[in-house]
């Protein structure tokens, strides 16, 4: 491993694109070792995508890692798009890049909305599932979303939120969530970059224990702010696409038995440690470990240390 305690830098093997409907189109890649133990890694947001740096989580002599932008991110087609667009179409996703890549069950690694997806797919999918790593929990629950988008962690980053209000009128600041929609599925073009881009900043400044201007710049560029703000404002717009608000814990006594690894930052400001707390209690096999000088961000050195200690775990 690398000082940064990543595994060195390494290029896919196999990339290509997987037609899943008559709209979309994914981008997926694989990495390490083709005849490896298989997992998958489900990225954040939803729009979030995958970058080179997420194969580097996995040992890539034991691993064989697959990865993929979900629809409308990264480098998946139609950019940004909504349409056709929820988590039983991910989950519907997931099984058909399965089939391709011919494996019968694999390990799932998924953090902040991808622990969302991880979990959901687990409770629809079981026996595709030889364990559980997941970052950032995110259990679609209304509290999180109006903890993030309402009232929450702007107690905490007021100045930052003066920021993410300032393109909503008055009038429509108690509903930010619907006011968001409005303005990010509407035909003006200006208006939608320009909420897009306060959306996504807001959520980048409150990602890392320590704010990251880097990280905020990166966040509002334009077709990532795009995809990460209208796709993460569509699902939350729509309850993330779950049967029920509570759908995750409601149905945690499939996932029994199933070994589950969660890893939490304490200070996480996007994703509340009460909600890996609470799928832990719910999950009685699970591990949790909560690292102390953390927030939500994959990137923060002590959570990426406590990451791949985990996928070493599981060999």
């Amino acid at each position: 491993m690398t000082r940064d305690a990543l595994f060195p830098e390494i290029e896919a093997y196999r990339t290509g694109n997987l037609r899943v409907s008559p709209v979309h189109e994914l981008y997926f890649e694989e990495a390490g070792n083709p005849r490896g133990a298989p997992v998958l890694f489900l990225h954040g947001g939803p729009g979030a995508g995958i970058n080179p740096k997420h194969r580097r989580y996995f040992d890539p002599t034991h691993y064989r890692a697959i990865l993929f932008d979900q629809r409308g991110a990264g480098r998946s087609r139609p950019h940004a798009e909504i349409l056709d667009n929820t988590t039983d179409h991910l989950i519907g996703d997931i099984e058909k890049l399965r089939a391709l890549a011919g494996v019968e069950k694999w390990l799932v690694f998924g953090g902040s909305w991808g622990s969302t997806l991880a979990l959901a797919y687990a409770i629809r999918h079981p026996q595709r599932v030889s364990g559980l790593i997941l970052r950032g929990v995110f259990l679609g629950r209304p509290s999180e979303v109006r903890w993030l988008f309402q009232d929450g962690a702007s107690q905490v980053f007021p100045d930052s939120w003066e920021r993410f209000l300032a393109p909503i009128p008055v009038s429509e600041r108690n509903d930010l969530v619907a006011a968001y929609h409005l303005r990010l599925t509407g035909t003006d073009a200006a208006a939608r970059l320009a909420a897009a881009q306060a959306w996504s900043g807001w959520e980048a400044s409150v990602c890392k224990l320590i704010p990251d201007e880097n990280l905020i710049r990166e966040s509002i560029a334009d077709k990532m702010a795009l995809a990460l703000a209208r796709l993460e404002c569509h699902y939350c717009r729509h309850g993330l696409f779950l049967p029920t608000p509570n759908h995750i814990l409601e149905n945690a006594s499939v996932l029994s038995g199933l070994r589950c690894r969660i890893v939490q930052g304490r200070y996480d400001m996007a994703c509340p440690t009460v909600s890996a707390w609470d799928l832990h209690r719910a999950l009685p096999g699970s591990e949790i470990r909560i690292v102390p000088d953390a927030g939500h961000s994959a990137t923060e050195t002590s959570l990426v240390r406590e990451l791949v200690r985990a996928t070493e775990d599981f060999k």
